[in-house]
This record gives C-alpha cells, structure tokens and sequence, in this order.
C-alpha cells in the first residue's frame, strides 16, 4: 500500500526530516486562505508516475494564477486518475538534488539502504551510478554514514545525508515499510538538505499492527482494488491484461519495462507478476524460488497465454533451485504435449495444447552459472529459448504467441 505524497511529508516532519511548510488543498478556494508564502508549487495528489511531465505539477506566483492552476489540476486525469487533493508548497531552490531509499530486499532478506548522486532514478534500474549498504545487524548510524562515504560525500554534507537516512531507517522499522524513498533530496547553495518528494510502501500485512493506517487502507481498496489487479491474484504485487504473453519478473522496474517493450513490439501482454513480494494471503515466509514456483503455475493455468516472458536482470538467490523449477516446469509441459498428441494427432487438438511456451531473458556477471544449466536445458527442449538480450526475448515472445495458420487438408 503506498502513501500519497502529501501523507508522506507529514510523516516526514513528524520524525524530523527536512521539508518544505506545506498546506493539503481540498478545493481551488482553500487557496484565498493559504498559510504559506508566494511563489509555491502546486502538485497533484495521485498514485500514478511523472505528474510534472503530465502538468499535474504547477509554479505559481500569485493567489489568482493559484486557484487557476488548481482548477486545471483537479480536473486534469493522470494515467486515467483523478486526484482528490492538491498539495500546496513552498518553492525551493536547490544546487544538488540525491536519491536516497531504504527497501526491504525480499532476496536476502535484510533492509538495504540506497543513495545515488542522480534524481529520479528507478532504484531497481540504476545500475553501477546506484551505492548500497546492506544493513546485516541491528541498525546503527554507522550504516547511513558509510552510504554517504560510498556516494562521495563530505563533511557538513555527508553528516546532513546521514542524518536524514537514519531517520528514514527509523521511520521504515517503525511503520512496517517495504520502501521508504526520497526523490530528490535537494541540497541548497547553503548545504541545506530538503526532502522534496517521498514515497512510502507500507507492508500490507503489518496494517493490522498500525490502526492508524485502517483508514487509509480502506480508501485506497475502494479506489483502486479493482484497476489492475485480478481477483484470483490476491494482492499479488502485478497488473491484470488479457494478452497471450504472461511476464514474471525480479522487480517492478523490469516488470513494467518488459511489459512496455512487449506492447511497443506489437506483443498483447497478459498477467504481469513481480516476483521481488509474495502473496499477501501467504502467512508463511516465502523464498523468490516458492514465487518463482506459484508464479509460473498461475501464468500456465491461464489457457489464454501462450507465451510467459521471464526477465531475470541482477542478483536472484537460490540458483541452484531456480533451474528445479524450470525443469520441473518443462518436464509438466512434456506431459502436457504428450497427453494432447495421445488423445488426437489433429491439427485442432494441437491448437488447443495450452501449456505455454518459456522465453528467458537472463543478464549480469551473476548468472553465469545458472545460464550454462539453462543453456543445456534449451538443448533439450523445444519449448524454451534463452537469451541474454531483452529486446531479443521480447521479440521471440512475441513471435510465438502469433497464431499458427494450419494448412487445409
């Protein structure tokens, strides 16, 4: 469940991170009675990505051009999303602007602490420009100065940055958090550090330990429960489509990516699934292998995808377990085929073998060895191909879920 940015500044200034004096904006008019000083920026309250790029984010100097802007704000849809509320907040002038996140790294299973000397970034895609300090015992404020040593910083500077991912660490323990992100951290010609965007991941199962989330829980199930994702998924983190290629992948980021690149390539994307977080509905703890698992059987038992495109980009634990898993997946899909062919040879049964199909995408040094044992698995198997270029998987997805023509006889 993910906060609102305006939600994630109060929480902010509680705890004693730097932000901007702000006022939450219900209706156009509440701005004849702002609090805070001219010029301000207006933002619009949504759940959806690059509201500046899509004008949600507006300058404004005067009360006038305010309650203008406001009124095109409230009325303008982000990626088909309305908002409710505006944020009204001071303008900031800022000389460098960080990226800093602390997430719960679901693959080794311990908080990591993230910074990089770039804005907006996606943590999951940035690559070598992206410094990380796995927090492998109790948190100290060691571990948030040496992630502000690994990025360069010094002195005043780096204290200031230490000091606001200690209280981000203490934030993300005690709500429950998944991920708690600034994005940027703007840093002024005086060396003052501001948070000047946030965003917030609560760990949907700790709601329960927090009522003062109940609330604003339940909002958001009634807003949004229904948009992307399907019932049968539980609150598997993923997006509902109805195309034929089904996409499992190690993280929203290469989810969303592949997703995106599967559509561009004239491809009909189906259930995406990400497989960084378990199912809500499980109690236990899961592995990335257990979802990797369940992942698979839930694409496969969809009889409209032909084609499930794995994207295995940077580190994914238990190896060894993963390349089980595929096998195991390969062996159903021998059984499967057999099964169809011993029932009718006929062109008509052999359309309706629904098991899909397996294109895996896998990259990093780190892959070495599970890549050799895939490789040898392709040698074996007509219904896998592995590569290590994404827009090469894509474009193999997408040709095998192009219908068949059968000749007439």
């Amino acid at each position: 469940m993910d906060l609102l940015e305006y939600q994630v500044k109060e929480w902010f200034g509680k705890i004693g991170i730097p932000v901007l004096p702000s006022q939450r904006i219900d209706h156009p008019t509440d701005l004849k009675r702002l609090k805070i000083r001219y010029p301000i920026v207006l933002k619009s309250q949504v759940y959806a990505g690059e509201r500046a790029k899509a004008g949600g984010v507006r300058i404004v100097d005067t009360t006038i051009d305010a309650i203008a802007a406001a009124q095109t704000i409230f009325n303008l849809p982000i990626w088909g999303e309305l908002p409710e509320v505006l944020l009204a907040e001071s303008k900031y002038i800022g000389q460098q602007e960080f990226y800093l996140a602390v997430v719960l790294d679901t693959a080794v299973g311990r908080p990591v602490l993230l910074g990089c000397k770039e804005a907006d970034i996606d943590w999951e895609s940035a690559g070598e420009n992206m410094h990380h300090v796995v927090v492998e015992q109790e948190f100290s404020p060691f571990y948030a100065r040496r992630l502000a040593l690994k990025m360069g910083l010094q002195g005043t500077l780096m204290q200031s940055v230490s000091s606001v991912v200690e209280k981000m660490y203490q934030l993300f323990g005690q709500k429950d958090l998944d991920l708690i992100e600034i994005n940027p951290l703007a840093v002024n010609a005086a060396g003052q550090v501001m948070a000047l965007n946030g965003k917030v991941s609560i760990n949907e199962r700790a709601i329960g330990r927090h009522p003062e989330l109940a609330d604003i829980a339940v909002k958001i199930a009634n807003r949004h429960g229904s948009n992307l994702r399907k019932s049968h998924l539980g609150n598997w983190d993923g997006v509902e489509l109805h195309g034929k290629i089904g996409i499992l992948g190690n993280g929203t980021g290469s989810m969303m990516a592949t997703l995106d690149l599967v559509t561009s390539a004239g491809g009909k994307p189906g259930i995406c699934l990400n497989l960084r977080h378990a199912l809500l509905t499980d109690i236990s703890p899961t592995t990335f292998c257990d979802r990797l698992a369940k992942g698979l059987n839930i694409l496969a038992a969809d009889k409209s995808i032909q084609v499930i495109l794995l994207n295995f980009l940077g580190s994914v634990p238990q190896a060894d377990e993963v390349i089980e898993i595929i096998t195991t997946f390969l062996e159903n899909h021998r059984k499967d085929t057999k099964s169809q062919n011993g029932r009718s040879s006929n062109a008509k049964s052999r359309r309706e073998s629904c098991f899909p199909r397996l294109v895996i995408r896998v990259a990093g040094s780190e892959f070495n060895v599970a890549k050799d044992s895939l490789d040898k698995l392709q040698q074996e198997s007509d219904a896998l191909t592995v590569v290590e270029n994404l827009d090469e998987a894509v474009a193999e997805a997408v040709r095998l879920a192009k219908p068949i023509a059968y000749k007439k006889v």
